[in-house]
């Protein structure tokens, strides 16, 4: 009897501390977005609460497809927890041959080729599941075949529980802001939206955040969606979220204390392991007096799971507080009220949201796909006919003045169109960061109406991750040669003829240099840039050691890290300013441009007045990008007094130059708040 206790005990206990694999069926995998499930039902597993000493050790699959680059694969648990596995990964190789998923392998599958066999870690953690949840019942395998052509068949697939099995990440505190999203069991694709729910953890400057505190900044619904392009192949997902009523209604809230409203993104930057190459553009820009997105960095956690250190930040948006122009309604088709406001794109379309737009009118600078300019408020979806034949007109009459002969001319060439102080703070942070994407590919534009300055601006810049040396072709890891002429003549996607043009006209390229003389004594100082990057740094020492225990790639490459690849984050920091010290140097001297006192911009204290041609002949036209003039004075080099005028305006205004002599002039205009003076020469 007691003989027969005792093989009792040692079976049971062989039963618990052993591993137990269950194999599930096969069949085909249909074609192009229709998603299958496979269940596999699971029973006599001894251990009725999954936990970390015992749950899921693995995934396995056998998989006949001709391009596995196709292929979503989810397990779906018996609580209806979607853990992905593996999406979008191998290209266009074929099959996953006895391929097993495990959190404690240590090449990530998304590192993987085609064919894929052996043991890889999976995109999102196993271990999600060991939470006291019952292996036994029905678990499922979700497979969507996403394009058409490549159809596929699943042979086998199981699922072993036993007690090697992956642990939870450990944490416990932070001194950036938590933030918790609870997909309440819906999966996060890329479009539609899912209701999620969101706290975030924030309890102030110097303050300590726990994961275990109650009090939440936010605690309400969300609608998220992943986001991107190319960086969707990547394990660790950007996401696109709106705060949200019960209903799924958008509504406005301050977050993090931003000003209200509800469009928010959750930037994974998993290819810039600095973490800096999208927040210092963003502040470089907002310095120069620009709008870019405000940012903030903050750690998220998602179904229980650490997904790691995020940035924060702003969609751009028309709003007050953002991309600051007129609202735009279906209604709005008066001549004035249909001139503004609009918000381009020069984008792909898969990365912008939308397919709605034109195509640029001449050829780009190197031989390629003619430039796309993409509707992004109001988008392809809201815009009317009128709107859009309006705006695309604008552009198109921009283009023609640009592209003709008169281009210079300064009332009847391009500067009746654009902004051009605001194109050359663009140009400026596009070839400070040598940005790959830069001027073709996620580059904004906005117009106001014509009541309001009726130009096109460049901005707010955005999507530097591949910027800063961080691409490793097209010569972006390089710090000498241009952005804007792109010599990659094979590569879709091209730069408009816009910036080689403009660099043709000697007005805007003194102005161009005399700006960016401005700017290398102030926020394009080396010591400045090292500055706020090392604060940066020093700020994300912690949460960045977390984020590279969760995903460990520093010394590995990721698309399109260039070589060496710096093995520790400190590496990484010091790579990124000795690129940009480089890149500074090759700057000052290869800019061109000349400033002087006979440059485009009149030699002036306040850089929102402007004042062209410099030097002049018949009138000087004087701008204000700032609050409006009311009272301008002219004087000449002895101080004389030669010509007064009271005026009231915000955008341009031309004076005459009759009989004035040949001479230096300074230009005094007062606003309600300043007296600015510009000088200038008359020849």
């Amino acid at each position: 009897m007691k003989k027969t206790l005792l093989l009792l005990l040692l079976c049971l206990l062989f039963q618990q501390t052993n591993a137990q694999t269950f194999i599930g069926g096969g069949g085909p995998i249909p074609d192009n977005q229709t998603p299958i499930f496979f269940p596999l039902t699971v029973t006599s597993v001894p251990q009725t609460s999954l936990s970390s000493s015992f749950g899921i050790e693995s995934v396995c699959l056998n998989i006949t497809h001709g391009y596995v680059g196709d292929l979503n694969i989810f397990l779906i648990a018996p609580d209806n927890t979607y853990i992905e596995l593996t999406t979008g990964n191998g290209g266009g190789g074929q099959n996953y041959n006895n391929t097993c998923l495990s959190d404690l392998s240590p090449n990530v599958i998304t590192s993987g080729n085609a064919p894929f066999s052996g043991t890889y870690r999976p995109e999102s953690p196993l271990y999600v599941v060991n939470n006291g949840l019952n292996p036994n019942g029905q678990w499922q395998l979700y497979i969507l075949d996403s394009y058409p052509q490549d159809a596929g068949i699943l042979n086998s697939w199981s699922i072993t529980f036993g007690p090697n099995t992956g642990q939870p990440f450990p944490f416990t505190s932070s001194n950036l802001p938590i933030v918790k999203i609870n997909t309440m069991g819906n999966s996060i694709v890329d479009e539609p939206k899912v209701m999620a729910n969101m706290q975030i953890i924030d309890n102030g400057a110097g303050i300590r955040n726990y994961i275990t505190d109650t009090v939440y900044t936010y605690d309400g619904h969300i609608g998220i969606e992943v986001r991107g392009s190319s960086s969707q192949t990547f394990p660790k997902k950007s996401f696109g979220f709106e705060t949200w009523d019960s209903t799924g209604l958008e509504i406005d809230t301050s977050i993090l204390g931003f000003p209200k409203e509800s469009d928010w993104i959750l930037n994974a930057n998993y290819t810039d392991k600095s973490f800096l190459r999208n927040v210092t553009p963003y502040h470089l820009f907002n310095q120069m007096g620009r709008y870019a997105s405000r940012t903030k960095y903050v750690e998220v956690f998602i179904n229980n799971v650490y997904a790691g250190l995020y940035v924060f930040m702003e969609k751009v948006k028309r709003d007050n507080n953002r991309v600051d122009i007129s609202n735009l309604t279906p209604l709005d088709t008066s001549a004035v009220d249909i001139t503004g406001g609009y918000i381009l794109k020069v984008d792909k379309a898969t990365g912008s949201g939308g397919t709605g737009g034109f195509n640029s009118a001449f050829p780009p600078v190197n031989n390629g796909t003619i430039p796309e300019i993409l509707y992004d408020y109001p988008d392809d979806g809201t815009i009317t006919s009128q709107q859009s034949n309006y705006i695309q007109a604008f552009v198109d009459s921009f283009e023609q003045a640009l592209h003709g002969p008169q281009f210079t001319d300064p009332i009847n060439g391009y500067y009746k169109y654009i902004n051009d102080s605001s194109f050359i703070d663009f140009f400026l942070i596009n070839e400070l960061s040598k940005n790959v994407d830069g001027y073709r590919i996620s580059s904004y534009l906005y117009k106001e109406k014509i009541t309001k300055g009726n130009r096109l601006n460049a901005g707010p810049v955005w999507d530097y991750d591949i910027a800063f040396g961080n691409a490793d072709y097209c010569g972006g890891q390089y710090q000498t040669g241009w952005s804007y002429t792109y010599n990659c003549t094979t590569a879709g996607y091209q730069v408009p003829f816009w910036w080689a043009r403009l660099l043709n006209d000697p007005i805007y390229k003194n102005k161009l240099k005399c700006r960016y003389t401005q700017l290398r004594s102030t926020i394009f100082t080396t010591a400045y840039i090292n500055n706020f990057i090392d604060s940066v740094a020093s700020y994300l020492q912690e949460s960045q050691d977390r984020n590279f225990q969760q995903w460990p790639i520093l010394g590995t490459y990721v698309w399109p890290n260039p070589s060496p690849i710096p093995t520790t984050y400190a590496g990484e920091i010091t790579k990124l300013k000795n690129w940009i010290s480089t890149r500074l140097f090759w700057l000052d001297l290869n800019l061109p441009g000349t400033c002087t006192s006979t440059g485009v911009e009149a030699i002036s204290n306040n850089s929102s007045i402007l004042v062209y041609p410099n030097p002049a002949s018949n009138y000087i036209t004087v701008k204000s990008e700032g609050e409006p003039i009311e009272e301008y004075l002219l004087y000449n080099i002895n101080g004389q007094l030669i010509d007064k005028g009271m005026v009231n305006f915000t955008d341009e205004l031309t004076i005459p130059l009759t009989n004035v002599k040949a001479g230096v002039y300074f230009l005094h205009t007062r606003t309600n708040s300043e007296l600015s003076v510009s000088r200038f020469v008359v020849e």
